[in-house]
């Protein structure tokens, strides 16, 4: 009797047997990916910390993100100071017969110092060029209360 039951839900697995919903797949079965917890902290602390995976948090502070392969960045900003973002790698170890596989973060703890932001800069103003005034003629020289010296004597 068992071997007609797996047979028949094998034949009507492998015959796309129409009692079974159209939305069935096999992805049900898959494993999501591993989390790894990182420590993400600032300087000055108290920044909003965002992963490029989704998770963040207000620094000092620990999440639990998917160890994706590539890796991921966290974006760090505070107010009054220019926002920082730190790349992250993720890095697998596969395991053999001696060691399990292995999932590390680099770096764990992710940290940004985060840079003041200045004082905003100061709107310039363009005045239009003045026009050039023409310089005043070379005036004449003023009248001597002397009388002018007399001319040389003919030799």
């Amino acid at each position: 009797m068992r071997r007609v039951v797996v047979i028949a839900v094998a034949g009507a697995s492998l015959a796309g047997c129409s009692s079974l919903p159209s939305s069935f797949s096999m992805d049900a079965f898959k494993s999501a990916p591993p989390t790894v917890q990182v420590q993400l902290d600032s300087i000055p602390s108290g920044a909003d910390a965002k992963t490029s995976v989704g998770p963040g948090c207000k620094t000092p502070c620990s999440v639990a993100v998917p160890a994706v392969d590539g890796g991921f960045t966290v974006t760090y900003t505070l107010n009054k100071f220019l926002p920082a973002t730190v790349p992250v790698q993720v890095i697998n170890l596969p395991g053999d017969f001696s060691t399990p596989a292995s999932t590390t973060i680099d770096p764990n703890p992710v940290v940004a110092e985060l840079q003041p932001a200045g004082p905003p800069p100061k709107p310039v103003r363009k005045r239009p060029p003045k026009p050039k005034q023409p310089k005043p003629a070379a005036a004449a020289p003023a009248a001597s209360p002397f009388p002018p010296p007399p001319p040389p004597a003919p030799r």
